[in-house]
Formats: structure tokens, C-alpha cells, sequence
């Protein structure tokens, strides 16, 4: 059978070097070997664990830090309860049952999923068997918006830049003896990165994800017009410097060109990026996943369950909460940004 290095070496002789990005394409989502197109890729069993899945509290405080949003901004009765990227349901499910007891917000809701992965779709409907599935964050409804995107903007496929005295070189991947390799295009001036001249030098790498504007201006229109919140949580920083593009495989780091379609890619999320398309919204200040969740409460909740646990349970319950919270961990790793209207309030655990 024909793997996906021998598809992208055969393309690469036809038509020449690919980029990152769309090299990224293909290896997540080419439709019969890509890597989120033939799998379930989350737990123990697969390659990667995201923090719903390390622990119910994620979830179940994501469901307070939303269901507060619509209260404070009047409690609308009709709403789209939104998240890109949901994995296995996990985290919907978990908000779904924290809010059961706010009176309205179930009445009010009707959950809508981003995804393009049909396993996973799977594993979504059982979760959340009344879900609703776009392909885009553009089809989602013309209606007031709560979203969650946990760990859903690194794997959007990136292009990489070096900067040059010439300009930028863009980082490119081609094909010798059945193998992929990096190399570099001709330098040229790139307007779209006029705004790195000021912070980078020659030498430097950033990454620009060309998908980014465009999922974060639907998800603002939406906001900005008919009201709601949107809280994106992933790895990364305020803007893009040096390469970040990793796989992983069975829970470790392995070579992204090594074995395309069978490893996960992701790269670090560029959060101005998120900041500089967030009008007609307006955007929070950026915070860490450990922070963030200690504003809405993490630790009294933990406390709570704890009390009833012991043994290996009460173990497992104590390390998941500082995986999530420990700056060593997740807690620094991960950064949270809010989209809010104009007139509204910032969502709960996050700053204007």
C-alpha cells in the first residue's frame, strides 16, 4: 500500500518543494492517511492527552465560566454553544453537566461542533448526542455565541519564515531518496510580515498561521453583533519567535518529517496574532491556563472532590490538579485569551 511520505515525495518531484503549511494539511487531514482522519489520537491508547481528559474540573469550570458570560450579559433564550475542535466530546459533555442547575442555560443552548474528523465525530456523538457539525467556524449560526477552543488553534497548519537581509526565506520541505528534508526559498519582501521588522533580526524564525484571521473574525462578528464570549486556550505566547513545530507519537516527541500521517503536528499559537483580528470584539489580556483556573475556583473544587477519595483515586486526583495549574506543568505552558462585545463584560477569570 502507499504511504503518505511516498504521496508527498511523488508530489514534490512533480511539482517541487511544499510548504510547512502545506505540508501540515496533509499530514493531519489528507482524506485516506491523515493522521486525524484515520484515528482517534487522545488517551493513554492513542498519542496525546489534553487536559479534559486529565481531569473533569476542566471541564466543568469551562461550563461556570460560560454559563456566568450569558448571565451577565441578560441570560439571552436562544444561544449557540460553540466549541472548534472538541476531541472526543469530553470537555462539552463535562461543561453540559456543571451547568444542568443554571436555570435557563440548558433551555437556551443547543451545542454546535467544529470538526473535520469523521472518527472523532464518532466519538463526539456518543458524548453529546444532540450536537449540531460545521466544517468552519464561518457556519456557525447567526446567533449570540459561547465558545470554547481548547487546544484546537496548534494544530492549524503554519507557514515559517527566516528572516533575511534581503527579506524572508520561507522554510520549505522537499524529497531525496524516498526521505523529506528542510530548505529555504529565495529571500523576497512579505508584507505580511511588516509587523515583525521591529521585534526580529536576521536569522530569526516566526510562524504565520494563514487560517487564524479568518476563524477569529467569524467567531468576533458573531460576538460583536449578537453577544457572547469566546475563551481559546493553548499553548504558546503573544507572538510567534523560532520554530515550534513538534510530533508526537505514543506520548513522545518524534520527528515531524520522520513519518508523515502517523504522528500529531502542532505548533505554538501566535496570541497577538488572535489580539490584532479580534475587532469588532474586543480581546482579553493574556493569562496563564494556571491562573485562569484558579480565578474560577480550581482549587476549592478539587478540595471538594478530594474529600471523597483515598488511596491510588485520591493520588491521581492530586497530580491531575497540579498538571493542570503547576507553572512546571500546564499551568505557565498554556495561555488563555477571551473575545467579548464592545459593551460586555470580560468572561469570568479573565481581564479586560
Amino acid at each position: 500500500m502507499t504511504t503518505l511520505l511516498e504521496t508527498l515525495c511523488a508530489r514534490i518531484g512533480r511539482t517541487g518543494p511544499m510548504t510547512v503549511a502545506d505540508y501540515m494539511q496533509d499530514c493531519l487531514m489528507h482524506p485516506q492517511y491523515g493522521y486525524y482522519s484515520t484515528r482517534d489520537p487522545l488517551g493513554s491508547a492513542g498519542d496525546f492527552t489534553t487536559a479534559p481528559e486529565i481531569s473533569q474540573m476542566f471541564g466543568e469550570l469551562m461550563g461556570l465560566c460560560l454559563a456566568q458570560a450569558w448571565l451577565d450579559q441578560g441570560a439571552p433564550p436562544s444561544f449557540t454553544l460553540a466549541e472548534l475542535g472538541p476531541g472526543r466530546g469530553t470537555l462539552m459533555a463535562d461543561m453540559l453537566r456543571a451547568t444542568v442547575k443554571v436555570p435557563g442555560f440548558h433551555d437556551a443552548a443547543k451545542v454546535h461542533f467544529v470538526e473535520t474528523s469523521a472518527a472523532l465525530k464518532t466519538k463526539q456523538a456518543e458524548a453529546v448526542p444532540d450536537a449540531v457539525w460545521h466544517d468552519t467556524a464561518a457556519q456557525l449560526p447567526d446567533a449570540p455565541l459561547f465558545l470554547v477552543a481548547n487546544e484546537f488553534l496548534d494544530a492549524l497548519p503554519v507557514r515559517q519564515f527566516i528572516r533575511d537581509a534581503g527579506g524572508w526565506r520561507e522554510r520549505m520541505i522537499g524529497a531525496r531518496d524516498g526521505a523529506l528534508y528542510f530548505g529555504l526559498s529565495d529571500p523576497t519582501p512579505l508584507s505580511l510580515l511588516d509587523h515583525r521588522l521591529a521585534d526580529t533580526k536576521p536569522g530569526d524564525l516566526v510562524e504565520h498561521c494563514p487560517a487564524l484571521s479568518g476563524i477569529t473574525t467569524a467567531i468576533s462578528n458573531r460576538i460583536a453583533e449578537q453577544g457572547g464570549a469566546a475563551v481559546i486556550i493553548d499553548y504558546g505566547d503573544w507572538q510567534s519567535l523560532g520554530d515550534t513545530l513538534q510530533a508526537m507519537a505514543n506520548h513522545a516527541y518524534v520527528d515531524p518529517l520522520a513519518a508523515p500521517g502517523d504522528a500529531d503536528l502542532t505548533t505554538h499559537v501566535d496570541f497577538a496574532a488572535i489580539a490584532r483580528h479580534a475587532a469588532p470584539a474586543r480581546h482579553t489580556r493574556l493569562t496563564t491556563q494556571g491562573m485562569f483556573l484558579e480565578r474560577l475556583g480550581i482549587t476549592q473544587r478539587a478540595q471538594t472532590l478530594a474529600a471523597g477519595l483515598e488511596g491510588a483515586a485520591l493520588d491521581a486526583h492530586i497530580k491531575a490538579h497540579r498538571r493542570l495549574t503547576h507553572p512546571g506543568e500546564m499551568g505557565d505552558l498554556f495561555k488563555v485569551i477571551g473575545l467579548y462585545p464592545a459593551t460586555g463584560n470580560a468572561p469570568p477569570g479573565l481581564e479586560p
